[in-house]
């Protein structure tokens, strides 16, 4: 079905810039995967940049790179420990790429690769996996003692087990559904409120600077919104992390 070009969802089409179909796959290269590229690319630039000619007193660069550093450290030693210290680059690695994933998106006629939900699912799921992996790894079948909370009562188990049980596999959808839902809608209201400035500044200036006034307003918010949801994802990893680590 045909969209028009007027229609705020259109910055979400994924388009094709090398198709590529292997048998019955379409394999294409898209906009999407070369946003991919650019956040790694623009993330290695950034650490080696950063580390190359690294000095005791260090400049802009190196600052940036060593404050991205402690913060992330800091998050995982305050919910997880030392001994999930190990986990760091994984850790650090995420919340970079959906940061710059977010922040790429807002540059005009970029792509917001985080307002696909297959995209967030991708790494809620392998996140998911990683962590049951470790905590079975780690504690073999006691690891289920996560789903019997300490304290409850005997005769409530029957009901408290299947929901702790549920709520722990929903969470790749809960987790993904956050950092999509939140970048997809804040982009779709950046659309709709900037396709109001044409009609009405056609017939009064005024109200045409409301929408202007309103747009900017919202991409102030929508920065705060693109970091907030990094730090989000990345700490709700270290909390299921955690448990899967303490049991707790």
């Amino acid at each position: 079905m045909a969209v028009s070009k007027e229609n705020p969802l259109n910055q979400f089409l994924i388009d094709r810039i090398v198709p590529i179909h292997i048998g019955g796959v379409d394999a294409s290269f898209t906009n999407s995967a070369l946003l991919m590229i650019i956040a790694a690319g623009l993330i290695t630039l950034l650490i080696v940049g950063a580390t190359w000619r690294a000095a005791l007193v260090p400049g802009r660069l190196q600052s940036i790179s060593e404050m991205l550093y402690e913060f992330i450290a800091k998050m995982i030693d305050d919910n997880v420990g030392h001994e999930g210290l190990r986990y760091f680059p994984f850790i650090f690695t995420l919340f970079m790429f959906i940061l710059f994933g977010n922040l790429l998106g807002m540059i005009p006629y970029s792509f917001t690769f985080t307002s696909h939900i297959i995209v967030t699912f991708g790494m809620s799921i392998v996140i998911f996996v990683g962590v049951t992996f470790i905590g079975l790894w780690r504690h073999g079948l006691h690891f289920l003692k996560l789903f019997v909370p300490h304290g409850v009562p005997i005769g409530l188990l029957a009901v408290v087990v299947p929901i702790e049980v549920l709520s722990y596999f929903i969470r790749p959808m809960t987790l993904s559904i956050r950092l999509f839902a939140n970048m997809m809608a804040g982009h779709t209201m950046l659309a709709i409120f900037a396709g109001f400035v044409a009609p009405l500044g056609a017939f009064y200036l005024v109200p045409g600077l409301l929408p202007i006034a309103l747009d900017v307003a919202l991409i102030f918010l929508e920065l705060l919104v693109a970091v907030l949801q990094a730090y989000v994802f990345a700490i709700l990893t270290t909390l299921y992390l955690a448990e899967a680590i303490h049991l707790h």
